[in-house]
């Protein structure tokens, strides 16, 4: 008996979905930083075993959308409930709500089976988990209630396998040695951009996007050639920097990176180009992937 089925993650901004895909698919397909709205893009993982195929779902944080690009971010949001076999949802500790009460209402109305997964276990003292324990079970009955802490490892093992039991039987929907869904040059793209989030401050990480218009794979060396989009000159400035030290930063970080992920010699070269109002743009945001509604 073979099973598969999609396992699509949800919850609020920095509550580790991301840190518990990687943990399950062992490689780092979501990028991973303090600050919200980190992840973009609804990201599949995929996972096989020799009875299984677990396909799973980072999903941007859940939050209330201030302009067009989000608007784009929730609508992967509302789609990772359609096609789930298995939804996980995830909170943190001292978390006390989810940020949109429809979302929210969904969950506890899903038909689909719920693992709820208190995670950042290992921030908090017997008390303050009980106390969570308590509350996230009361809010949400029709779950399964799981402590976590992805970043250790703690009950992930536990969770996996908890998955595999609910997976339904079916066929695989991807061949067995993919590990996700989307092309190369995304990879690229999400790098950098994991490097600009972790460098920048206020604004600027925001108005980010990042386009990877060329991609040679020779025999020793992969060479790309990206291009980072901002909104207005002034951000420009900042991300170059002094002398193009700043840029120089996120290049050198990123490529080190990309090297790990391609296992492969990268030669990356970065460009910085105004694209005024790309996160309100429709047919911009649409060139980008975000045309999910």
């Amino acid at each position: 008996m073979h099973k598969a089925g999609f396992v699509n993650i949800i919850g609020n901004p920095n509550v580790g979905k991301s840190t518990l895909m990687n943990a399950f698919v062992g490689e780092k397909l979501s990028i991973i930083t303090s600050k919200a709205q980190t992840t973009r893009h609804r990201i599949l993982g995929i996972v096989n075993g020799d009875d299984f195929q677990m396909v799973l779902s980072d999903t941007p944080g859940i939050i209330k959308p201030a302009y067009e690009l989000q608007e784009s971010m929730m609508g992967f949001v509302k789609s990772a409930f359609e096609d789930a076999d298995v939804l996980i949802y995830m909170v943190e500790i001292g978390e006390k709500e989810l940020k949109d009460e429809a979302f929210f209402n969904k969950i506890t109305n899903s038909k689909t089976p719920v693992l709820l997964l208190l995670n950042k276990i290992d921030n908090s003292n017997q008390e303050q988990l009980e106390e969570q324990a308590a509350l996230w079970q009361s809010k949400v009955p029709n779950a399964e209630f799981f402590p976590i802490s992805a970043l250790k490892g703690f009950n992930v093992k536990e969770v996996f396998n908890r998955i595999i039991e609910l997976l339904p039987e079916s066929p695989p929907f991807y061949p067995k040695d993919q590990l996700t869904d989307k092309p190369e040059r995304f990879f690229v793209n999400e790098k950098i951009r994991e490097k600009i989030l972790m460098h920048y401050k206020k604004e600027i990480p925001y108005a980010v996007e990042v386009d990877t218009e060329e991609f040679f794979e020779e025999e020793n060396i992969i060479r790309m050639r990206s291009v980072i989009m901002v909104e207005r000159e002034t951000q420009k400035g900042i991300l170059i920097g002094h002398k193009g030290s700043a840029l120089k930063r996120v290049g050198v970080e990123a490529r080190k990176d990309l090297e790990k992920f391609f296992d492969k010699k990268v030669h990356l070269e970065l460009y910085v180009k105004v694209n005024k109002n790309w996160r309100s743009n429709k047919n911009q945001l649409k060139r980008f992937g975000y045309n999910q509604k």
